[in-house]
């Protein structure tokens, strides 16, 4: 017999992957650390010369992903699974939508909340400033630079990984994205080489921004606190935030990260709704409508517009500032988005990212931006827009200031930009862990604490020597060769689905699944009507497999390789699940497993009342294919009729490689 056990776990560590990125990390890191002057010069050249002569492609690819991703939530696409077809999500809808918000931008909209609206009412990139109609157009550039496109493009990304992870067993680190076009040679230099490049932009890309975030913490104490602003005082605040995002990291996806998301987000909402009572509500309300649908009508417009008639500066420091950010950032975050998200077919995995999040973008952008530009065209508070014009760190203290109970809103409000600077690097932590382990989730403790501490050492290093500019320029400049791989993975992702919905069309037109006429033959009704009403326990389903599927699967194995083919028996005794595999060399290969799965029997009259669902647990021997669970039970057939039922699966599967050849 050639039955094959399921490889043991080795070591967690891809040694090309950890110790190139570390040791590059440490090179760059050196580079600007030591020379950031001439770093700057070098980085701020090439963003300079991207912002002249290819925006035209980072805003070409933002739009192409947000077509591709609502095209394929609409199209027959959207019914594939992110897993195996009898998958579920494994988070409810709350804690995945806090955990990717939290991961994806939650801190940029304690920042640029307030600051950013009031920013473009008063320098516009066309128009009069200060106007009603300023306002208006400032309101919708800021839906435009934190909506729709920024989740599409994780979304991009994140479906990319999710598919070829858990639809197809594939690791799930971003060389698996190239799989349609290398193949197994994603395993070797070019799988290591794009692993590593999306290990260093979420490294430094992470630990520029905690540099930056510390600054504007310290700034936020200090106005509120007069904390001193110092080197010293930033460095003890990294630490901190640092040792509180490696302790959620050792707690695991599941209690540290999950747990501070939620908060998060439940804090969040007690903030936008405090602003909103406090704020000229009605005026808001209207207003979200307003923005909302402004948003809308003109976001065709605004999506392909590049000032090529009215050339400005406006474009390259705002728009393609915010993309090309975006891109580099979505590595990290389209992991990190998968990670959360196995389960959930393609509909609904698009629909909730881009509308969810992006919602609530929208209501708080409104509440916050448009409360401030209230303020100061209705009010005359002409302070606040001269302190988010010296210094926009301090927009949303400045804001807060000019409600009842500031003190304590403004202290809520730093605790809500620690919380997400946290898990922020907490889940950036976790998502480098994987790209250095190969996509394992399960690893050792001192890997998550490595590069959890590093970096915020990083932070520190480029923060003591004035690093953070180059750093970021340079994670800016990142974005470019990583558009060119995102758009050909997602070509290679269309390619992959349409393959896969060709063989789920096929299937659900020629699979009946129900007892092979030979068993409906044999014994009549009463057989089907006993096979109905019988309620299995495991240990009868397990002996079935013992002795009835292994024969079959040895059966056709057997015939199989006297017909040339390549063919294995996956026996996993503790599960008690087993698996034929029929290889086919570069081609999709046949399996077809047998899985034990316990179901609660209905109720009846005659059953006794007392008894527990673990008591009136049964279970069925239903047959899985590489899609997944088909949604059938074997249990009571015979060796011939389980023989019979691989042969028509397979000829359903030999049917495919030939349609899609």
């Amino acid at each position: 017999m050639d039955t094959e056990q399921p490889p043991s776990n080795r070591g967690t560590i891809n040694p090309p992957v950890f110790y190139t990125s570390a040791l590059l990390i440490i090179c760059l890191v050196i580079f600007v650390g030591v020379l950031p002057q001439k770093s700057q010069q070098l980085f701020s050249q090439a963003q300079s010369w991207i912002v002249d002569n290819v925006s035209w492609f980072y805003i070409l690819t933002l739009a192409l992903t947000l077509i591709g991703t609502v095209f394929m939530a609409a199209s027959r696409y959207g019914n594939i699974k992110l897993g195996p077809d009898h998958s579920e999500p494994d988070y409810s809808n709350t804690s995945w939508f806090a955990m990717l918000f939290s991961a994806g931008m939650g801190i940029g909209l304690m920042f640029f909340g307030v600051a950013e609206p009031v920013m473009h009412f008063l320098t516009p990139p066309t128009g009069e400033p200060g106007t009603v109609a300023a306002a208006r157009e400032a309101i919708k550039i800021t839906f435009f630079h934190w909506g729709l496109h920024v989740w599409a493009l994780y979304a991009a990304v994140a479906l990319i990984l999710a598919f070829f992870s858990y639809r197809h067993g594939l690791p799930l680190t971003l060389r698996s994205a190239l799989y349609p076009f290398i193949g197994e040679r994603i395993y070797g230099p070019i799988g290591h080489a794009v692993d590593i490049f999306a290990i260093i932009s979420t490294v430094l890309g992470i630990a520029t921004t905690l540099g930056y975030g510390v600054l504007q913490i310290n700034s936020g104490l200090n106005y509120l606190f007069d904390m001193p602003i110092s080197a010293n005082m930033q460095a003890l605040l990294i630490i901190g935030i640092t040792a509180l995002a490696t302790l959620s990291v050792v707690s695991g996806l599941d209690k540290g990260v999950k747990i501070l998301s939620e908060t998060n987000l439940v804090l969040a909402v007690c903030l936008l709704l405090l602003v909103l009572i406090f704020g000229p509500t009605a005026l808001l309300l209207e207003s979200f409508v307003e923005n909302t649908g402004s948003y809308l009508s003109d976001i065709v417009s605004k999506t392909f517009n590049l000032y090529a008639y009215d050339k400005t500066d406006w474009l390259g420091g705002w728009t393609v500032f915010y993309w090309g950010w975006w891109i580099s950032w979505s590595p990290f975050v389209g992991m990190f988005i998968a990670r959360v998200s196995r389960g959930r077919s393609i509909r609904q995995f698009v629909v909730g990212i881009l509308l969810v999040p992006s919602g609530f973008i929208f209501l708080w952008m409104t509440v916050f931006g448009n409360t401030s530009i209230h303020m100061i065209m209705e009010q005359g508070i002409v302070s606040l827009a001269e302190t988010i014009q010296a210094d926009s760190s301090l927009a949303l203290f400045a804001f807060l200031e000019h409600f009842p109970f500031s003190s304590l809103l403004s202290f809520i409000a730093i605790i809500m930009v620690m919380l997400f600077f946290i898990t922020s690097a907490d889940s950036g932590s976790l998502v480098v862990d994987m790209l250095a382990s190969g996509g394992q989730t399960r690893t050792p403790v001192w890997q998550r604490i490595f590069w959890a501490s590093s970096t915020g050492v990083v932070a520190i290093v480029l923060l003591m020597s004035d690093g953070l500019n180059a750093l970021q320029t340079a994670t800016l400049v990142s974005a470019l060769p990583f558009s060119v791989v995102l758009l050909v993975a997602f070509w290679g992702l269309l390619k992959a689905l349409d393959t896969d919905a060709t063989k789920r069309m096929l299937r659900q037109q020629s699979a009946v699944h129900h007892p092979p006429r030979q068993q409906q033959n044999e014994g009549g009704w009463q057989r089907r009507l006993r096979g109905i009403v019988m309620f299995p326990r495991r240990s009868h389903v397990n002996r079935f497999i013992d002795e009835v599927v292994l024969d079959a699967f040895e059966a056709v194995a057997d015939e199989l390789r006297k017909q040339g083919y390549h063919t294995a028996i996956i026996n996993n005794q503790a599960a008690k699940q087993i698996k034929l595999e029929v290889k086919h060399s570069d081609e999709a290969n046949f399996v077809y497993e047998v899985h034990p799965r316990a179901y609660v029997r209905p109720n009846n009259e005659a059953e006794d009342k007392n008894k527990t669902n673990d008591d009136r647990k049964y279970f069925r021997a239903e047959v899985h294919l590489t899609e997944g669970g088909q949604d059938y039970d074997i249990m009571g057939w015979s060796k011939d009729e389980v023989i019979e039922d691989i042969i028509d699966q397979y000829e359903h599967h030999m049917h495919f490689l030939h349609v899609v050849r």
